[in-house]
């Protein structure tokens, strides 16, 4: 059997998907997405206005939705911080374009907020990720579990979104990351600061982040007091890390607490609890922030949906739920692993609780369970693990289906990203919607169809991009000892890969509802087969 080629980092592949995530752009203005407007109408009131509510920037660029409403004055209903992060990008492209009041139109506005705020901060977690998981696994898995998680997860979909949960993730990752470096004697306890910063920054970013900081608090609080030292130093060590993670995260609960006083009337008070549409508050009434007792077609839905269930899209996260099993072995011999297993426990645990227990109907028109994001990091180690331990074990049949959910979550999170904005009443997000739309000519719009490839060639090479890309993930995982991919292995794959799509299409309605999404997703669609674009038309009366 011939050996894979061997490189010292597959520089190719990395490159490949830096372009997916820089060139892509699934974004459609007639679609007015409340989610990520309501955040740059409030960065448009800033600094056009000096204000908070945006009540003039709705009567100067249009309606958005997705609002809050207090004394008349309307707000985002989000926590603000990449509103209020998005003010040095909007006043760079208004100075850009000339400045004055219409100089940044809605498209440039909308891809920079993205590039700079979402996509690049995704890219740098990547790092961290794959610096993380080398620490355990071979370079093979590390590398293949980085891309699968790159572009087979909510990862993906919602770093192409101006919307805050993954920088929740960014942000809780990069707080975890920080304490285990200080774990491991390789940082300071000044990292603790780092760390902090991050769970703080991650409340003012999306509330329900603070799920994630207390797995973060576990994790420091284990790694800490199960070192090998006096009692009296342990006690010592938590205060001091403490107190800085206190420091780092006090300016921003700080700021957050003061733009809750100014907009709402009290420091404690979000906008959830003065939401401008009726229809939306019952969701959050009731129980803690509507948070009530676990229902079991939410669990279900969350998990499991053929429209947005994380393990529907993601199948290679089910891994990670026997690789629980494989890091409670290593857990044993090292204090490292168990501090880690706990956290992940905690965080599975509490993710779980929340979906469960929270309107499976208030996700939206989104790529998957959004409030989830923040989580799929933590379940890479797990995964890995398990990949490690078929290999040490030489199970090439299991290894290959291992590999094939992978993949599989390459192809399935990458075509609903593709489109990214997932109507409610579809039956399947892959066949249902992205397939009809592929088919027809409506390709992922991206910043090619601006300058140089109309549509549908430039989607057509992103999606080659992503097709390579799915491969390549397969030939690392499901090879053993630098070797292509066996007999057994491939068949392996195989097997997984017909029962996914099997699925899939046993899932697939093609009802009123399914054809009604895919008319109307073309009728808005940013780039149309044969039809150019312009990234930044004049402005009203010019």
């Amino acid at each position: 059997m011939s050996e894979l080629p061997r490189t010292r980092a597959p520089r190719a592949v990395y490159a490949a998907l830096v372009a997916l995530y820089v060139l892509l752009f699934p974004y459609h203005p007639g679609l007015r997405s409340p989610n990520e407007l309501c955040r740059l109408w409030q960065t448009r009131a800033l600094v056009e206005y000096g204000t908070l509510d945006i009540n003039q920037a709705l009567r100067d660029f249009g309606y958005v939705g997705d609002l809050s409403v207090k004394d008349g004055r309307y707000y985002p209903s989000k926590a603000p911080m990449l509103s209020f992060a998005a003010v040095p990008v909007y006043a760079a492209l208004r100075w850009w374009g000339g400045g004055f009041l219409y100089a940044v139109p809605e498209v440039p506005l909308v891809f920079f907020s993205r590039l700079l705020l979402t996509v690049l901060p995704t890219l740098l977690l990547l790092v961290w990720v794959r610096r993380f998981l080398g620490a355990y696994l071979s370079p093979e898995v590390a590398d293949g579990m980085t891309v699968t998680y790159a572009l087979g997860s909510l990862a993906f979909s919602y770093s192409l979104l101006f919307m805050s949960h993954q920088t929740t993730a960014v942000l809780l990752f990069g707080g975890f990351y920080a304490l285990w470096r200080v774990g491991r004697g390789e940082w300071r306890e000044r990292g603790y600061l780092v760390a902090g910063a991050c769970a703080g920054a991650t409340v003012a970013a999306e509330y329900t982040g603070a799920l994630g900081v207390l797995g973060l608090v576990l994790y420091a609080v284990l790694t800490a007091w199960w070192r090998e030292e006096p009692a009296g130093e342990r006690w010592k060590r938590l205060g001091r890390g403490a107190a800085l993670a206190t420091l780092g995260a006090l300016p921003f609960v700080v700021g957050l607490m003061l733009y809750h006083q100014a907009a709402f009337g009290h420091p404690l008070e979000s906008g959830y609890k003065h939401l401008n549409d009726a229809a939306y508050q019952p969701w959050h009434l009731g129980g803690f922030l509507g948070i009530r007792t676990p229902d079991p077609r939410a669990f279900f839905l969350s998990f499991f949906s053929p429209l947005r269930g994380l393990f529907t899209l993601s199948p290679f996260l089910l891994l990670a739920l026997p690789g629980v099993a494989v890091l409670r072995r290593e857990a044993r011999a090292s204090v490292e692993s168990r501090a880690h297993l706990w956290m992940v426990v905690a965080l599975l645990a509490g993710y779980t609780y929340f979906t469960s227990a929270f309107s499976y109907d208030s996700w939206g028109w989104t790529t998957g369970p959004r409030h989830l994001t923040g989580l799929v990091p933590f379940l890479l180690l797990p995964a890995g693990l398990l990949l490690e331990r078929l290999r040490t074990l030489r199970r090439t049949e299991l290894l290959g289906a291992s590999a094939a959910l992978c993949t599989a979550a390459i192809l399935f999170t990458g075509a609903a990203t593709f489109v990214n904005y997932i109507p409610d009443d579809v039956s399947n997000a892959v066949l249902g919607l992205a397939m009809p739309l592929l088919r027809a000519g409506y390709l992922p719009p991206s910043l090619l169809h601006f300058t140089v490839l109309e549509n549908p060639a430039g989607g057509v090479l992103l999606l080659l991009l992503l097709l390579g890309l799915a491969g390549w993930v397969f030939t690392r995982l499901g090879a053993v000892e630098g070797r292509w991919p066996g007999r057994a292995s491939l068949l392996g794959g195989l097997a997984v890969l017909v029962v996914l799509l099997g699925a899939q299409r046993a899932t697939v309605k093609h009802h009123a509802a399914d054809e009604g999404a895919v008319r109307f997703l073309q009728k808005v669609w940013l780039a149309r087969p044969g039809q150019s674009v312009s990234f930044w038309p004049s402005p009203p009366g010019r």
